[in-house]
């Protein structure tokens, strides 16, 4: 199973209604991608301060095993502050060291303002690389990303839409060459 993780606990964020579409596009493709939802998640569950234990709360412990096992993950990282999210850092922290990170295919799209989510994504890269992940190279970074969405929360930008069709093509034949 290859997963697309929502990079916030924000409710009704634009990265959850980006990460359906990314979903639709991969099933286009013949592609079957579960998403995790940060926001779905009790991450106040965690335990403070406790890496590397074992988790106890069930849905967490799925989604985390989610990970762990991913054929490839598609992070959803929207730019809060310059950076990534602290609940996706917070969730990072606790995935199991090496499995879900080493040789394990990630790819990334970026949201935000007027640099479309590179900062966060850029960040989201060193702490990926520094686990030894597999970073497809193929970013896509959406900018102003609220002038691109209408009143469903769909993305309307052809041009877009088209980037992540073509990093989504171009993410599973990564996977395929990963996995032989």
């Amino acid at each position: 199973m290859k997963h697309i993780l929502v990079g916030t606990n924000r409710k009704d964020s634009r990265s959850a209604s980006v990460a359906k579409q990314v979903q639709e596009i991969h099933q286009s493709l013949g592609e079957t991608y579960e998403i995790i939802n940060l926001q779905q998640l009790p991450l106040h569950e965690l335990p403070w301060g406790v890496y590397g234990e074992e988790i106890q709360h069930p849905q967490i412990k799925e989604a985390i095993e989610a990970i762990n096992s991913s054929e490839g993950v598609v992070i959803i990282c929207p730019e809060y502050n310059g950076s990534f999210p602290g609940a996706l850092k917070y969730f990072i922290d606790y995935w199991k060291y090496p499995d879900a990170f080493e040789f394990r295919p990630f790819c990334l799209i970026g949201l935000g303002g007027r640099f479309g989510g590179l900062r966060p994504v850029e960040h989201l890269q060193q702490v990926l690389g520094y686990r030894n992940a597999h970073i497809y190279p193929q970013r896509v970074f959406i900018v102003n990303v609220w002038d691109q969405m209408d009143q469903e929360g769909r993305l309307t930008s052809q041009e877009t839409l088209g980037l992540l069709k073509e990093q989504a093509k171009g993410f599973n034949r990564f996977i395929r060459k990963i996995l032989l």
